[in-house]
Protein backbone atom coordinates (compact mmCIF):
# COMPACT_ATOMS: atom_id res chain seq x y z
CA UNK A 1 0.00 0.00 0.00
CA UNK A 2 1.54 3.27 -1.02
CA UNK A 3 2.47 5.67 1.75
CA UNK A 4 0.86 9.07 1.70
CA UNK A 5 3.29 11.93 2.00
CA UNK A 6 2.53 14.52 4.67
CA UNK A 7 2.00 18.06 3.53
CA UNK A 8 4.81 20.40 4.59
CA UNK A 9 4.21 22.11 7.92
CA UNK A 10 3.54 25.78 7.51
CA UNK A 11 5.61 28.15 9.62
CA UNK A 12 4.23 31.31 11.09
CA UNK A 13 6.11 34.38 9.87
CA UNK A 14 8.59 35.78 12.37
CA UNK A 15 7.99 39.23 13.70
CA UNK A 16 10.85 41.61 13.23
CA UNK A 17 12.11 43.34 16.34
CA UNK A 18 12.11 47.13 16.31
CA UNK A 19 15.27 48.55 14.78
CA UNK A 20 17.67 49.15 17.67
CA UNK A 21 18.85 52.43 16.14
CA UNK A 22 15.42 54.08 15.94
CA UNK A 23 15.29 55.90 19.29
CA UNK A 24 12.12 57.34 20.75
CA UNK A 25 11.61 61.09 20.80
CA UNK A 26 12.80 61.42 24.40
CA UNK A 27 15.96 59.50 23.53
CA UNK A 28 16.58 61.74 20.52
CA UNK A 29 16.61 64.80 22.76
CA UNK A 30 19.31 63.15 24.84
CA UNK A 31 21.23 62.23 21.69
CA UNK A 32 21.06 65.81 20.43
CA UNK A 33 22.14 67.14 23.82
CA UNK A 34 25.12 64.79 23.69
CA UNK A 35 25.95 65.85 20.12
CA UNK A 36 25.90 69.54 21.11
CA UNK A 37 28.12 68.80 24.10
CA UNK A 38 30.60 66.92 21.87
CA UNK A 39 30.86 69.88 19.51
CA UNK A 40 31.14 72.43 22.32
CA UNK A 41 33.71 70.36 24.24
CA UNK A 42 35.80 69.62 21.14
CA UNK A 43 36.23 65.88 21.74
CA UNK A 44 34.35 62.78 22.81
CA UNK A 45 36.47 62.37 25.94
CA UNK A 46 35.88 65.98 27.08
CA UNK A 47 32.15 65.64 26.42
CA UNK A 48 32.07 62.40 28.42
CA UNK A 49 33.83 64.07 31.35
CA UNK A 50 31.39 66.99 31.31
CA UNK A 51 28.38 64.66 31.10
CA UNK A 52 29.69 62.37 33.83
CA UNK A 53 29.72 59.29 31.62
CA UNK A 54 32.20 57.27 29.54
CA UNK A 55 33.67 57.94 26.12
CA UNK A 56 32.20 54.69 24.63
CA UNK A 57 28.73 55.81 25.80
CA UNK A 58 29.14 59.20 24.16
CA UNK A 59 30.42 57.51 20.98
CA UNK A 60 27.40 55.16 20.90
CA UNK A 61 25.01 58.08 21.30
CA UNK A 62 26.68 59.92 18.44
CA UNK A 63 26.48 56.84 16.21
CA UNK A 64 22.83 56.31 17.14
CA UNK A 65 22.00 59.90 16.20
CA UNK A 66 23.85 59.60 12.90
CA UNK A 67 22.05 56.33 12.06
CA UNK A 68 18.64 57.72 12.99
CA UNK A 69 19.21 60.75 10.75
CA UNK A 70 20.99 58.81 8.02
CA UNK A 71 23.73 61.44 7.99
CA UNK A 72 27.39 61.73 8.91
CA UNK A 73 27.67 64.57 11.41
CA UNK A 74 31.35 64.51 12.39
CA UNK A 75 34.55 63.65 10.60
CA UNK A 76 36.95 62.13 13.10
CA UNK A 77 40.60 61.24 12.88
CA UNK A 78 43.18 60.32 15.48
CA UNK A 79 44.02 63.94 16.27
CA UNK A 80 41.09 66.02 15.04
CA UNK A 81 37.33 66.29 14.87
CA UNK A 82 35.43 68.42 12.36
CA UNK A 83 31.76 69.05 11.67
CA UNK A 84 30.49 67.97 8.28
CA UNK A 85 28.22 70.33 6.37
CA UNK A 86 25.22 68.30 7.57
CA UNK A 87 26.68 68.29 11.08
CA UNK A 88 26.92 72.10 11.13
CA UNK A 89 23.26 72.38 10.09
CA UNK A 90 22.26 69.74 12.63
CA UNK A 91 24.17 71.54 15.39
CA UNK A 92 22.46 74.85 14.66
CA UNK A 93 18.98 73.32 14.42
CA UNK A 94 19.52 71.09 17.47
CA UNK A 95 20.42 74.12 19.59
CA UNK A 96 17.26 75.87 18.40
CA UNK A 97 15.18 72.77 19.13
CA UNK A 98 16.58 72.34 22.63
CA UNK A 99 16.19 76.05 23.33
CA UNK A 100 12.55 75.78 22.24
CA UNK A 101 12.10 72.81 24.53
CA UNK A 102 13.64 74.74 27.43
CA UNK A 103 11.33 77.66 26.68
CA UNK A 104 8.31 75.34 26.67
CA UNK A 105 9.35 73.86 30.02
CA UNK A 106 9.87 77.33 31.46
CA UNK A 107 6.44 78.47 30.25
CA UNK A 108 4.77 75.40 31.71
CA UNK A 109 6.57 75.69 35.04
CA UNK A 110 5.99 79.42 35.33
CA UNK A 111 8.14 82.47 34.81
CA UNK A 112 9.43 82.41 38.40
CA UNK A 113 11.66 79.39 37.77
CA UNK A 114 15.40 80.05 37.78
CA UNK A 115 17.27 79.76 34.46
CA UNK A 116 19.71 76.86 34.35
CA UNK A 117 22.43 75.32 32.20
CA UNK A 118 25.73 76.60 30.81
CA UNK A 119 26.14 79.95 29.04
CA UNK A 120 29.20 80.35 26.78
CA UNK A 121 30.25 84.00 26.40
CA UNK A 122 33.14 85.53 24.43
CA UNK A 123 34.52 88.80 25.85
CA UNK A 124 37.44 91.09 24.85
CA UNK A 125 40.50 90.45 27.01
CA UNK A 126 40.77 93.69 28.99
CA UNK A 127 37.04 94.06 29.50
CA UNK A 128 36.59 90.39 30.41
CA UNK A 129 39.44 90.38 32.91
CA UNK A 130 38.56 93.62 34.65
CA UNK A 131 35.56 95.80 33.84
CA UNK A 132 32.93 93.11 33.26
CA UNK A 133 33.77 90.76 36.14
CA UNK A 134 31.41 92.66 38.48
CA UNK A 135 28.38 92.38 36.12
CA UNK A 136 29.24 88.70 35.57
CA UNK A 137 29.38 88.13 39.33
CA UNK A 138 25.97 89.75 39.79
CA UNK A 139 24.51 87.52 37.07
CA UNK A 140 25.87 84.36 38.70
CA UNK A 141 24.71 85.47 42.14
CA UNK A 142 21.20 86.00 40.81
CA UNK A 143 21.03 82.67 38.98
CA UNK A 144 22.58 79.91 41.07
CA UNK A 145 21.64 77.14 38.60
CA UNK A 146 23.55 78.72 35.71
CA UNK A 147 27.26 78.26 35.01
CA UNK A 148 29.23 80.48 32.61
CA UNK A 149 32.17 79.73 30.33
CA UNK A 150 33.86 83.16 30.17
CA UNK A 151 36.08 83.01 27.07
CA UNK A 152 38.51 85.87 26.47
CA UNK A 153 39.61 86.79 22.96
CA UNK A 154 39.34 89.74 20.59
CA UNK A 155 38.85 88.01 17.25
CA UNK A 156 35.54 87.68 15.39
CA UNK A 157 33.20 85.05 16.81
CA UNK A 158 31.84 82.09 14.84
CA UNK A 159 28.83 81.31 17.00
CA UNK A 160 27.94 78.01 15.33
CA UNK A 161 31.41 76.51 14.87
CA UNK A 162 32.62 77.61 18.31
CA UNK A 163 29.36 76.80 20.11
CA UNK A 164 29.05 80.33 21.54
CA UNK A 165 25.78 81.63 23.00
CA UNK A 166 26.66 85.32 22.93
CA UNK A 167 29.57 87.75 22.75
CA UNK A 168 30.34 91.16 24.18
CA UNK A 169 31.84 93.23 21.39
CA UNK A 170 33.47 96.66 21.36
CA UNK A 171 33.39 98.59 18.09
CA UNK A 172 31.13 98.67 15.04
CA UNK A 173 29.20 95.55 14.05
CA UNK A 174 29.19 94.69 10.34
CA UNK A 175 27.79 91.15 10.46
CA UNK A 176 24.09 91.20 9.43
CA UNK A 177 23.61 87.60 10.55
CA UNK A 178 23.72 88.44 14.28
CA UNK A 179 21.49 90.34 16.68
CA UNK A 180 23.37 93.35 18.11
CA UNK A 181 22.07 94.95 21.32
CA UNK A 182 23.85 98.22 22.13
CA UNK A 183 24.54 98.36 25.86
CA UNK A 184 27.03 101.22 26.37
CA UNK A 185 29.61 103.58 24.91
CA UNK A 186 33.28 103.47 25.91
CA UNK A 187 34.94 106.93 26.20
CA UNK A 188 38.51 107.28 24.88
CA UNK A 189 41.19 109.80 25.77
CA UNK A 190 44.74 110.71 24.73
CA UNK A 191 47.52 109.87 27.21
CA UNK A 192 51.29 109.57 27.47
CA UNK A 193 53.93 109.05 30.14
CA UNK A 194 55.62 112.24 31.46
CA UNK A 195 58.92 111.11 29.90
CA UNK A 196 57.40 111.42 26.40
CA UNK A 197 56.91 115.16 26.91
CA UNK A 198 60.20 115.87 28.69
CA UNK A 199 60.26 119.56 29.60
CA UNK A 200 57.39 120.47 27.24
CA UNK A 201 54.07 121.53 28.75
CA UNK A 202 51.08 119.22 28.39
CA UNK A 203 49.66 119.93 24.90
CA UNK A 204 46.25 121.55 24.79
CA UNK A 205 45.67 121.34 21.01
CA UNK A 206 45.97 118.30 18.71
CA UNK A 207 48.42 120.12 16.41
CA UNK A 208 51.15 119.53 19.00
CA UNK A 209 50.53 115.78 19.10
CA UNK A 210 51.73 115.01 15.58
CA UNK A 211 55.33 115.85 16.62
CA UNK A 212 55.35 113.21 19.37
CA UNK A 213 55.99 109.45 19.02
CA UNK A 214 52.77 107.41 18.75
CA UNK A 215 51.39 103.98 19.55
CA UNK A 216 48.42 102.49 17.74
CA UNK A 217 45.66 100.13 18.82
CA UNK A 218 45.22 98.59 15.40
CA UNK A 219 41.77 97.18 16.19
CA UNK A 220 40.44 100.76 16.12
CA UNK A 221 43.12 103.03 14.62
CA UNK A 222 46.48 102.55 12.90
CA UNK A 223 48.20 105.65 11.49
CA UNK A 224 45.53 108.31 11.88
CA UNK A 225 42.79 109.31 14.28
CA UNK A 226 40.37 112.21 14.65
CA UNK A 227 39.75 114.12 17.88
CA UNK A 228 36.64 116.19 18.61
CA UNK A 229 36.50 119.23 20.90
CA UNK A 230 34.04 118.51 23.70
CA UNK A 231 32.56 122.05 23.68
CA UNK A 232 32.74 123.30 20.08
CA UNK A 233 32.47 120.03 18.19
CA UNK A 234 35.49 120.95 16.05
CA UNK A 235 37.12 117.86 14.51
CA UNK A 236 40.91 117.63 14.16
CA UNK A 237 42.52 114.69 12.28
CA UNK A 238 46.02 113.54 13.26
CA UNK A 239 48.31 111.37 11.13
CA UNK A 240 51.41 109.59 12.44
CA UNK A 241 53.76 106.63 11.95
CA UNK A 242 53.38 104.49 15.07
CA UNK A 243 56.48 103.17 16.82
CA UNK A 244 54.41 100.23 18.10
CA UNK A 245 51.18 98.77 16.81
CA UNK A 246 49.19 96.19 18.81
CA UNK A 247 45.70 94.68 19.03
CA UNK A 248 45.77 94.50 22.85
CA UNK A 249 44.38 97.21 25.11
CA UNK A 250 46.55 95.99 27.98
CA UNK A 251 49.67 96.00 25.78
CA UNK A 252 49.17 99.56 24.56
CA UNK A 253 48.64 100.73 28.15
CA UNK A 254 51.86 98.98 29.22
CA UNK A 255 53.77 100.48 26.29
CA UNK A 256 52.48 103.94 27.20
CA UNK A 257 53.61 103.44 30.81
CA UNK A 258 57.08 102.54 29.49
CA UNK A 259 57.25 105.91 27.72
CA UNK A 260 57.16 104.56 24.16
CA UNK A 261 54.67 107.12 22.93
CA UNK A 262 51.23 108.73 22.89
CA UNK A 263 48.14 106.54 22.64
CA UNK A 264 44.37 106.74 22.56
CA UNK A 265 42.73 104.18 24.84
CA UNK A 266 39.64 103.47 26.92
CA UNK A 267 39.38 106.00 29.73
CA UNK A 268 38.17 103.45 32.30
CA UNK A 269 41.42 101.47 32.05
CA UNK A 270 43.65 104.50 32.63
CA UNK A 271 42.05 106.11 35.69
CA UNK A 272 44.53 104.74 38.27
CA UNK A 273 47.58 105.56 36.13
CA UNK A 274 46.31 109.13 35.71
CA UNK A 275 45.57 109.47 39.41
CA UNK A 276 49.06 108.27 40.35
CA UNK A 277 50.76 110.49 37.74
CA UNK A 278 52.17 107.59 35.77
CA UNK A 279 50.29 108.87 32.72
CA UNK A 280 49.23 112.39 31.71
CA UNK A 281 45.92 113.29 30.07
CA UNK A 282 46.88 115.19 26.91
CA UNK A 283 44.60 117.70 25.12
CA UNK A 284 41.95 117.22 27.87
CA UNK A 285 39.32 119.22 25.95
CA UNK A 286 39.52 116.78 23.03
CA UNK A 287 38.24 113.21 22.75
CA UNK A 288 38.36 110.39 20.26
CA UNK A 289 34.91 109.13 19.28
CA UNK A 290 33.58 106.73 21.94
CA UNK A 291 33.39 103.07 20.98
CA UNK A 292 29.98 101.37 21.02
CA UNK A 293 29.65 98.18 23.08
CA UNK A 294 27.22 95.46 22.05
CA UNK A 295 25.93 92.11 23.18
CA UNK A 296 25.85 89.88 20.08
CA UNK A 297 24.04 86.58 19.61
CA UNK A 298 22.84 84.54 16.62
CA UNK A 299 19.31 84.80 15.26
CA UNK A 300 17.04 82.00 16.50
CA UNK A 301 13.33 81.48 16.96
CA UNK A 302 13.76 80.96 20.69
CA UNK A 303 16.51 81.74 23.18
CA UNK A 304 16.91 80.07 26.58
CA UNK A 305 16.11 81.98 29.75
CA UNK A 306 19.77 82.06 30.82
CA UNK A 307 20.65 84.04 27.66
CA UNK A 308 17.67 86.39 27.90
CA UNK A 309 18.43 87.17 31.56
CA UNK A 310 22.14 87.70 30.78
CA UNK A 311 21.37 90.21 28.02
CA UNK A 312 18.91 92.09 30.22
CA UNK A 313 21.40 92.29 33.10
CA UNK A 314 24.28 93.44 30.86
CA UNK A 315 22.09 96.28 29.57
CA UNK A 316 21.42 97.23 33.18
CA UNK A 317 24.88 96.85 34.73
CA UNK A 318 27.54 97.64 32.09
CA UNK A 319 26.82 101.41 31.94
CA UNK A 320 27.10 101.65 35.73
CA UNK A 321 30.31 99.57 35.73
CA UNK A 322 31.81 102.01 33.21
CA UNK A 323 30.68 105.00 35.26
CA UNK A 324 32.24 103.58 38.43
CA UNK A 325 35.53 102.88 36.65
CA UNK A 326 35.59 106.40 35.21
CA UNK A 327 35.17 108.07 38.61
CA UNK A 328 37.41 105.94 40.82
CA UNK A 329 40.28 108.38 40.61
Amino acid sequence: MPTRSKPPRSRAPRRRAPHPTAPATADRLELMQTFIRIVDAGSLSSAAAQLGTTQPTVSRRLQALERSLGLRLLQRSTHAMKLTEDGARCYERAKELLASWELLEADLRGASNEPEGTLRVVVPHAFGQQLLVAPLTEYLNRHSRVSVEWLLHDRAVDFITDGIDCAIHVGDVRDPSVVAIRVAEVPRIVVAAPSVLGDVDVPSHPDALARLPWLSLRTFYRNEISLTHVDTGEVQPITFAPRLSTDSLYAIRSAALQGLGVCVASAWLLHEDLAQGRLLHLVPSWRAAPLPMYVLYPHARFHPARLRRFIALMKETIPSALAVAMHER
